[in-house]
């Protein structure tokens, strides 16, 4: 049986390698998530999580002060799907810019950390839920031979709480 505790390390262990999410703001009705790369100022694994984007960037936009972000990731072998709520505000904090500037985010601003379209958005990740996806030739083969697909399944999802 596979604990809530170890889905969500599971998790942060597959976002830390993959650092792809889906962010967007919750409830709104034309907005739209984008892909965005995650960024760590810390180990911990509860967050926050970070991300430079440009304040021209519709999400940027249509961010009011602090909002309910939410994002969803898929790791790259599909084997772990989730979605996270939490809050999401426009943050340029200069010692955190600093500390998460690299290479591949100075490639997107010509003006470099003092960029006039920098924008650091911190995401503050409150709950999620996470499924581990167990579709596999060993599912197939245990679902051919009797077992009930829903009573494995049972214990590969898990509503955590993160904040």
């Amino acid at each position: 049986m596979t604990e809530p505790q170890e889905i969500e390390a599971k998790f942060w262990k597959a976002l830390r390698s993959d650092m792809t999410l889906m962010l967007g703001l919750d409830g709104i009705a034309d907005g739209h998530a984008q892909p965005m790369t995650a960024q760590f100022a810390s180990d911990d694994d509860r967050g926050p999580i970070w991300f430079f984007t440009s304040k021209e960037a519709d999400l940027v936009q249509q961010l009011r002060g602090s909002s309910n972000g939410v994002a969803h990731f898929v790791s790259k072998g599909h084997d772990l799907f989730a979605t996270l709520h939490g809050n999401l505000v426009a943050d340029n904090d200069r010692s955190t810019i600093d500390r998460l500037w690299n290479r591949f985010v100075a490639a997107w601003f010509e003006g470099g950390k003092d960029d006039p379209k920098l924008q650091l958005l911190r995401f503050d990740p409150e709950r999620a839920q996470i499924w581990l996806n167990d579709s596999s030739l060993l599912a197939g083969v245990k679902m051919m031979l009797g077992s009930d697909p829903k009573e494995d399944y049972k214990d590969k999802v898990a509503e955590v709480s993160l904040g």
